[in-house]
């Protein structure tokens, strides 16, 4: 038997990503056993793969941790994360190890000097490169996303909510979050009722969207669902719209629409939503031409020139149309 371990420890949509490399792996080698490495508040998303045999969880009492890989005795190491942390993990197992073009250079000439040497592959594509190696090739079947649950979809447990659309307003960072008082424009009018989906700290934000529009069904879902529940809401959806954010990635996996809205994040650095068989099935919204964006590959917590350009200046006509169209289809 050949053991792998993969290490990814975040974020949400990071970790999402990874499923096709995990799926490919295991279906392609034969006889392997696979585990995967990731913080101890993200292993959730790997409980419900089916391709994952062993989930070890980074965060609490760490040294117990390596004990316990170190006696895996694996074969290779597959770092899709490569950093130090991931660097010093490697060098206490002393396995063979691959890991996949990070493109910090790249990425850092892009925030810093707005030059593009960014190429045209999507960071799941990347992520095979660790794996090319072993033989393994992308099967270009897209993301693996199984929701952990016997959850009554929305639809039904909300008579009157059979067709309905998921929003998701949340994102780690708040310059890539759209404020509530555009997101509200982009809203406005929809004949659909809307179900917001995030956090606990998205919550309020949630709330002022819906004192702007007092006169649609709307209903605020953030922190009182899971994960997974929120996956169940926007996979029964009839399309999604959202930030660049985990469950824009999570959406990738399901057969529906995606409107995908962008602030201080460009598609440009690899991560839009990734489904290769169907390309035409989202879309991107960004504010074009702006000299300060992308002013950083993750985000702030305020937009460093005060202007918030890149999210207050989206084309929101455009965006609402793109919403008829799919909803047309």
């Amino acid at each position: 038997m050949t053991k792998i371990l993969v290490i990814r420890f975040s974020s949400i949509g990071d970790i999402v990503l990874t499923s096709p490399v995990l799926r490919c792996i295991k279906e392609q080698l034969p006889n392997v056993e696979l585990h995967v490495l990731t913080k101890k508040q993200n292993s959730n998303l790997y409980s419900t793969n089916s391709h994952v045999d062993f989930v070890h969880e980074w965060g609490e009492e760490n040294h117990l941790v390596l004990a316990d890989l170190k006696m895996a005795n694996f074969d290779y190491v597959i770092d899709l994360h490569k950093n130090l942390r991931t660097s010093k993990i490697k060098s206490h197992l002393r396995k063979e190890s691959f890991s996949f073009p990070k493109l910090n250079v790249q990425k850092w000439l892009y925030v810093n000097f707005k030059w593009n040497l960014m190429p045209d592959v999507h960071i799941v594509d990347r992520y095979f490169e660790a794996v090319k190696p072993l033989g393994v090739k992308n099967d270009e079947k897209g993301i693996d996303f199984r929701i952990k649950i016997d959850f009554v979809s929305f639809s039904k447990r909300f008579p009157g909510h059979e067709k309905y659309i998921a929003v998701a307003i949340g994102a780690q960072f708040a310059t890539k979050r759209m404020p509530a008082e555009k997101m509200a424009e982009v809203l406005k009018g929809i004949s659909h009722p809307i179900v917001i989906v995030g956090g606990p700290d998205d919550r309020e934000e949630a709330d002022k969207i819906k004192k702007l529009l007092p006169n649609q069904n709307i209903n605020n879902t953030c922190g009182g669902l899971s994960i997974h529940e929120s996956a169940q809401v926007v996979k029964d959806a009839q399309l999604l719209i959202t930030n660049d954010t985990g469950m824009m990635h999570i959406a990738a996996a399901f057969d529906l629409p995606i409107v995908s809205i962008w602030g201080n994040t460009v598609a440009d650095l690899g991560m839009y939503p990734y489904r290769p068989q169907a390309p035409d099935s989202f879309t991107i919204h960004e504010v074009k031409g702006l000299k300060c964006r992308p002013c950083s590959k993750i985000g702030y917590a305020k937009c460093p020139k005060k202007h918030f350009k890149c999210m207050m200046d989206q084309d929101v006509m455009g965006i609402k149309a793109q919403i008829e169209l799919f909803l047309l289809k």
